[in-house]
């Protein structure tokens, strides 16, 4: 008791003990989507030998060198997400659509005036752009016959029950904020089960029980599982370029990476089986993350005739510091003795975690492109990215050992082609793409083979430019509703349509 008091008002601040990271997590964090201007996206983000484009930059940060005058550009989008998900064959739907500002920038361009020198152009500038967008709904409903009790029978299984009963003037908040900041998010997830009468101890009236049962009677389950997240992931480039005898072409990005996401799941159980005391459940779970780091590419093109040209970038890893806090809640209807009780536990604690680090997979991709005059070009970018490379590290050299083994087991390195063209008639741009991203996932049955198609439109009004673009992106997949305990999963098939409008203004 006495030791409970003194780590109280430390509980309320910090959580020493992180949560349960996952692949996902280094996943959310480590992708990107295809963002950037209208022209950039109607192309299918096929810039890496192209450039002059400001979105091109954050592809190929030597593309900046291309451009012969200043420019600028910004962007909006309306983006729409469809998730249709099956479990259990029922079927289900939900839809996303926000508007978002998610892209600007500008490039200057100087021609050197000392005609001895090798360097004949210089380049320089700052472009901005969200990298992922994390507004997203998912609905998935069915009737199986594994139940969240399990969830919570895993999470005490060893736990004390000492430990999950409440002492002489303890609360519901204080308990749980000090197993959080002694022993951690599961053992307050065993100690919501046991408050709300999902489980019970197999000895009662043993402190140092550890075995439990549960309440809830084997059978069908009814289960409603509703997920929502918000956020964005943001990249901010500052480029520096110059062109070498008007053939090669070089270039740096300083990248300052940050995101924020908000993530809410709520799972509604219901049933009627016989023998068991609870027969409703309501779980919530909230989490809040936020972090920052820093990436660096560096690229080149180089202009192979006046029609051909190549190009090759290297991505470093994000080095990320990531902070994490959580919260959570759980109702429950019993029945006991012919009567009915509703049991809702809401600590009302805020857990904060201590930072930790996640380093993203390194990035090498080579590209091509061929110039028809002034009339249209085609341009073809691959890329590879070696997901396996991701680690978590925290001040603790051993507490993300299990995690980072299972990113070497389960991602692997993954190859991406993007192709674009454009067709110009007079002041008129006609642009089309296509791309291709294998999963990042051993198994494909997790996450599948992402594939997308593009196009577009752009009209030249002298120092001006409007582009609008549209492109549609699916990728199926399956989700695990719990990692314990729960973990049956629901097939996703997901459908991304985003349309985009920018304006581009040329410095003469």
């Amino acid at each position: 008791m006495i030791n409970r008091l003194f780590i109280l008002f430390v509980a309320f601040i910090t959580v020493s003990n992180l949560k349960a990271q996952n692949i996902k997590d280094a996943l959310r964090y480590s992708s990107e989507s295809l963002n950037g201007t209208a022209r950039f996206n109607a192309m299918s983000g096929a810039f890496g030998a192209l450039g002059a484009d400001v979105s091109s930059i954050i592809i190929n940060p030597a593309g900046s060198a291309i451009f012969i005058k200043s420019t600028g550009s910004a962007t909006i989008s309306v983006l729409n997400k469809k998730n249709r998900s099956n479990y259990f064959e029922t079927n289900k739907e939900a839809t996303n659509t926000n508007l978002k500002f998610n892209q600007a920038g500008f490039i200057f361009s100087a021609t050197n005036r000392n005609k001895k020198s090798a360097f004949n152009k210089f380049s320089g500038g700052f472009s901005y752009v969200a990298t992922n967008n994390f507004d997203n709904e998912i609905f998935i409903a069915g009737s199986g016959n594994t139940s969240i009790a399990d969830y919570f029978l895993e999470q005490a299984d060893g736990v004390p029950l000492d430990l999950l009963q409440l002492q002489s003037s303890e609360t519901i908040s204080s308990l749980y904020a000090y197993l959080g900041a002694n022993y951690g998010v599961s053992t307050q997830n065993a100690f919501l089960g046991y408050q709300s009468y999902i489980i019970d101890p197999i000895n009662a009236n043993d402190p140092e029980n550890s075995e439990y049962e549960s309440n809830v009677a084997a059978g069908i389950f009814n289960q409603n599982y509703y997920y929502s997240s918000i956020g964005y992931n943001g990249k901010y480039a500052f480029n520096f370029a110059a062109e070498i005898k008007n053939i090669v072409s070089i270039g740096i990005n300083l990248n300052s990476n940050n995101f924020n996401y908000r993530q809410s799941s709520f799972l509604n159980e219901t049933n009627n089986n016989s023998g068991g005391a609870v027969n409703y459940i309501g779980f919530q779970n909230d989490l809040y993350a936020y972090g920052g780091g820093f990436s660096a590419q560096i690229g080149a093109i180089a202009k192979i005739t006046n029609s051909l040209r190549v190009g090759t970038t290297f991505d470093t890893p994000i080095w990320y510091n990531i902070y994490e806090e959580t919260s959570q809640y759980i109702e429950t209807t019993r029945e006991l003795d012919g009567l009915s009780y509703n049991e809702y536990i809401n600590p009302r604690i805020v857990n904060v975690f201590s930072k930790y680090s996640l380093t993203t997979p390194w990035k090498l991709a080579f590209s091509g492109a061929y110039i028809f005059g002034k009339r249209g070009l085609i341009s073809v970018d691959y890329s590879y990215k070696d997901y396996k490379s991701t680690r978590f590290s925290t001040s603790s050299s051993t507490y993300f050992n299990d995690i980072n083994t299972n990113i070497k087991n389960e991602l692997k390195g993954s190859s991406a082609i993007k192709i674009g063209g454009e067709y110009r008639f007079n002041r008129l741009s006609f642009r089309g793409g296509y791309q291709f991203e294998q999963s990042p996932y051993t198994s494909e049955n997790t996450i599948g083979d992402l594939i997308g198609f593009s196009g577009g439109l752009g009209i030249y009004l002298e120092s001006y430019s409007i582009d609008f673009s549209y492109s549609r992106i699916q990728q199926s997949g399956n989700y695990q509703l719990y990692n314990v305990g729960l973990t049956d999963k629901a097939t996703i098939d997901k459908i991304q349509n985003n349309f985009v409008f920018t304006i581009n203004y040329v410095i003469y």
